[in-house]
């Protein structure tokens, strides 16, 4: 058997009512020190844990993320959180990112783009985190389980990561009353999106016993959660699905991604486009061109799990699987990357891009640039 190491958060609380269930444990983690809350665009959504934490006699700092991190979001959380004791980020991917980021970054003593991969140094840390808590209120990156924070660099264009194995959160609270009724396009482009992050673990190079365990019971899941959430608000879905996003923030953390993840970054950087609607729209057309590459049975073989999977859940044949995924995906209202705005002249810095991404290096084979071009090409 291959050798494999296995990280995740400190803690894992999941289910209904755990995030209140959790505030005793952010007071103990704060030390006396006071707390920096960083919340969503809506302050309203992070009222109650301020107002909670304030009655337990903590001095509780607040900062709202309303976009994805850039540099300049992270540099004023640096200056927000100066002195603090704790940091604790309750959003989605892109809250939990920002926090896990100035969590980081507060007691570093080198400049920020000093740690950054690809357009910066990728140096490691060199001094440990502040204690760090997550706290989802979507289903879809997997965040809170997750070693990196995905920061754009908006000079370059990129969206690139800060990793450190230590940047693991202390604490990460999956709560899936958080995420009842959230509005149908950002289930489905989240959903989309958590449902990638156990398939392309699933399917790379670098996948293991731990990690097979839970994608292969966490896909078909995925996709029959997501399918019941398109028709109807439904509390049993939205606990699978918020599980499934657990799963897939664990599984990429310990294994990795590949193409999908791979183009969407760059995509990120490129259009300005959420991550989960650039997964979304690249999913069913990452599956066709692996599978049309692939030699290897070991590969292959898994790719028809997946084929399984999306037929058994969504419908058709499994020789159809990925042409039902991407209709079934535009039917409930998906965009293509067109809509996304991309522009012909992105596609070819797109493709460049991708080649040089860390998730393309477990990819399950070796893809050229014709081939990250047709692909697309095809998701447009």
């Amino acid at each position: 058997m291959t050798p494999f190491s296995f990280l995740t958060a400190s803690e894992i609380r999941f289910g209904r009512g755990e995030a209140m269930r959790s505030v005793a444990r952010i007071v103990e983690l704060a030390n006396n020190k006071p707390v920096l809350l960083i919340g969503g665009q809506s302050a309203q959504r992070s009222d109650w844990l301020a107002t909670t934490l304030t009655e337990c006699g903590c001095d509780v700092r607040r900062m709202s993320v309303a976009v994805e991190p850039d540099l300049d979001v992270i540099e004023r959380g640096l200056s927000e959180g100066d002195g603090v004791g704790a940091v604790v980020a309750l959003g989605g991917g892109s809250v939990i990112d920002a926090g896990k980021a100035i969590a980081a970054l507060i007691p570093a003593k080198r400049p920020i783009m000093d740690h950054l991969e690809v357009v910066g140094r990728g140096l490691p840390l060199d001094v440990a985190p502040l204690p760090f808590v997550a706290i989802t209120t979507t289903s879809g990156t997997g965040a809170e389980v997750t070693k990196n924070a995905v920061i754009s660099v908006l000079a370059h264009r990129r969206k690139v990561s800060l990793r450190d194995a230590r940047m693991l959160p202390d604490l990460a609270v999956v709560d899936p009353s958080l995420t009842d009724h959230c509005p149908k396009q950002i289930t489905l482009a989240s959903g989309l999106d958590a449902i990638t992050q156990v398939i392309e673990p699933y399917l790379c190079t670098k996948a293991n016993p731990f990690t097979d365990a839970l994608c292969r019971d966490a896909i078909p899941r995925g996709l029959r959660a997501l399918n019941i959430l398109m028709q109807h608000e439904d509390e049993a879905a939205r606990d699978e699905l918020a599980y499934v996003s657990l799963c897939g923030g664990i599984a990429l953390a310990n294994a990795g991604l590949g193409v999908i993840h791979g183009l969407a970054g760059p995509l990120g950087g490129l259009t300005g486009a959420a991550h989960g609607a650039l997964c979304g729209a690249l999913l069913p057309h990452g599956l066709e061109v692996n599978a049309r590459a692939v030699t290897d049975d070991h590969f292959g073989s898994r790719i028809e799990d997946v084929r399984q999977w999306i037929a058994r859940e969504l419908g058709g044949t499994p020789e159809s699987a990925f042409e039902t995924l991407a209709a079934w995906s535009r039917t409930h209202g998906l965009q293509g990357l067109d809509e996304l705005g991309l522009c012909d002249a992105d596609l070819n810095d797109a493709a460049h891009a991708a080649s040089t991404s860390s998730s393309m290096k477990a990819n399950p084979v070796a893809l050229s640039y014709d081939d990250l071009a047709q692909m697309l090409k095809a998701a447009r």
